[in-house]
């Protein structure tokens, strides 16, 4: 405390009710697993902006053994930048803020020491166990393993695996109410006798959140009485076709909250001082993607490129979907997409001459040095390129998870199950996408606009109208957990800070002859002159209209392509610009490149023209 006039709050019974009205400093951090980055979000006017960001390392392991200190440093980076104190001289957020001091919101997120590991069970993989999986995910967890009765390992398998891992906790589901319970049963008793140890040792009760058939809860108590820390919610799965996902990821929240962060070093304090409860990061980003989706009534997709690993979010008609590509990621991952994804796909994507042999090598060079950053154009090129190909193969990934038959609140008839069998459809409709938001070092730190955005087109291959856009400086974890004390200021901030418009992408659904006609164009913008033009079977073109400029767009396809309202019907619409502009796509889709490597090479080398990618 540094006087009796600014006093700190590390008790949350202490902490005053938030007011929004009379906010006007809010602090923010992400601890993530190498970087703690921080923002000031302040009210400026009568609306709140981003204005200052700091980082410094994340201090979770030895020598520091404690998250406060990176938070404090980050902390201590934003209060020098901004000309205001923060922290006092205990090392305390300073509490309420003054006119010179202090803050009057303190909030945090968290995938530091791994983030939240998880394993999930269920009695059928494709059924019970997989909406335990969609639960664990939507939390914000990684999913470590899936334990199923039909999942092809033998017991003795799976008792083996269940004692390698170390979760931070694990969610059972399985049985329709009222339904048989000896499968679930039997998954509970696998699990017990095999004493999963939990990630922080054995000073704690690993926590057991069942969300099964209820009928067989009173025996899942008695299976898992001593050594476990059993929480019993809601069933995932009530009765065959809905999905009841919120109990289970609320109760995940809170045991995150209570026991996983409460045993990671400084997270006590950590939790005392936060005026909301601490979030997983990725569950802080499907919350912020979520709320946009429900108040602009929008279909959305985000994506979160790392190192290792790679998040998919969606939202398509209101339900929400994550998933984490464990093996796709740019730096420790990076031989695993080239792998994968094979050299050869890779290479679709590059318009120089490139030896394979050095390309080996640089792929080497970076899991061994993963923090370096491309220092020539060729580098640059052959990295862009295989983001495109980690991208896709997340891409394919989530919209294989994102399925209609293990999907949320479908009503089907009895007729409508025997006529669709075991069959299952991704929710996930590129038509019917209207939002595309990129975050990650490799597309938030292009060099150039028109990069990220060729790179969203190229992997997503978005249909039809697609508004383009990136998270600035990855932002969203912050306003995701922020939006649960204080939307207005959350909203704000997402629409002036956070997300940097890039533009909008119009392509044509289906297949041509190249140089065919594809379909015809006319924009008529805010500011300027109206134009028109004709787009052939393989272009692609730039038209710049800036941010905060609109354009009414009129698309007259060829009988053979559909923009969004049917093969060869005209479409009507106010599009948006952005930092890039409008792409006009039309080389089909799905997108199709030439396997012979030199006609390959012209035509990107004629695209990468096209989009002014690396003039």
């Amino acid at each position: 405390m540094m006087d009796g006039s600014s006093p700190t709050h590390t008790d949350p019974a202490s902490k005053p009710a938030i007011d929004p009205d009379r906010i006007r400093w809010i602090l923010a951090t992400d601890c993530g697993s190498t970087t703690t980055k921080a923002i000031l979000i302040e009210k400026v006017g009568n609306e709140y902006r981003q204005t200052q960001r700091g980082e410094a390392p994340t201090t979770v392991e030895e020598p520091f053994a404690d998250v406060t200190v990176g938070v404090v440093n980050a902390l201590t980076e934003i209060g020098e930048l901004a000309g205001r104190r923060f922290i006092d001289d205990a090392g305390n957020i300073i509490r309420p803020a003054t006119e010179t001091e202090g803050c009057d919101i303190y909030i945090s997120t968290s995938s530091a020491g791994g983030g939240l590991q998880m394993m999930v069970a269920g009695v059928v993989a494709q059924m019970t166990a997989a909406s335990a999986k969609r639960a664990a995910l939507g939390a914000g967890a990684i999913v470590m393993d899936t334990i199923a009765a039909n999942d092809k390992r033998k017991p003795h398998e799976q008792i083996q695996r269940i004692r390698e891992l170390r979760p931070d906790m694990v969610l059972i589901s399985g049985g329709t109410d009222g339904g048989n319970t000896h499968q679930v049963i039997q998954i509970a008793e696998l699990i017990a006798p095999a004493k999963p140890r939990p990630r922080f040792g054995g000073e704690y009760h690993l926590p057991i959140i069942f969300a099964g058939n209820r009928d067989a809860a009173p025996r899942i108590r008695e299976i898992f009485r001593d050594g476990f820390d059993l929480a019993v919610v809601d069933n995932l799965r009530p009765v065959l076709e809905q999905e009841n996902l919120g109990p289970a990821r609320d109760k995940i929240h809170d045991v995150f909250l209570e026991h996983v962060m409460a045993h990671a070093p400084g997270y006590d304090k950590l939790i005392s001082w936060a005026d909301a409860p601490i979030m997983p990061t990725p569950g802080a980003v499907g919350d912020i993607l979520q709320r946009i989706a429900e108040r602009d009534r929008i279909n959305a997709v985000g994506v979160d490129i790392g190192g290792a690993t790679t998040d998919v979010f969606s939202v398509f008609g209101g339900v929400f979907n994550r998933t984490v590509s464990a093996n796709l990621g740019m730096s420790y991952s990076i031989s695993n997409v080239c792998a994968e994804a094979t050299m050869p796909k890779v290479l679709r994507w590059v318009h120089l001459d490139m030896d394979e042999r050095e390309l080996r090598n640089r792929v080497k060079n970076k899991m061994i040095r993963p923090t370096t950053i491309p220092q020539t154009l060729e580098a640059l090129v052959f990295e862009q390129a295989v983001s495109r190909e980690a991208l896709r193969l997340a891409y394919l990934q989530h919209k294989e998870f994102a399925t209609t038959l293990k999907g949320v609140q479908q009503q089907r008839t009895v007729g409508d199950l025997f006529a669709q069998g075991s069959a299952s459809h991704s929710i996930v409709d590129n038509m019917k996408l209207d939002l595309l938001v990129a975050s990650g070092g490799v597309l938030s730190h292009a060099p150039r606009m028109e990069q990220t955005a060729a790179m969203l087109i190229d992997a997503f291959e978005p249909e039809g109208f697609t508004t383009l856009a990136k998270d600035s400086i990855f932002m969203m974890p912050h306003l995701g957990v922020l939006a649960s004390v204080h939307p207005r200021a959350a909203m704000e901030v997402f629409e002036r800070d956070c997300l940097i418009l890039l533009g909008t992408c119009i392509a044509a659904k289906g297949h041509g002859r190249p140089g065919k006609p594809c379909f015809a164009y006319r924009f008529t913008p805010s500011v300027g002159a109206a134009l028109a033009g004709e787009m052939h079977v393989g272009d692609l073109k730039l038209i710049r209209l800036t941010e905060g400029q609109t354009a009414e767009a009129e698309i007259v396809p060829d009988r053979h392509f559909d923009v969004g309202a049917g093969p060869g019907k005209p479409v009507r619409r106010t599009i948006r610009g952005g930092t890039v502009g409008i792409i006009l796509d039309a080389r089909g889709r799905p997108l199709e490149l030439p396997e012979d490597r030199a006609d390959c090479r012209a035509r990107m080398t004629r695209w990468v023209a096209d989009l002014e990618l690396y003039p």
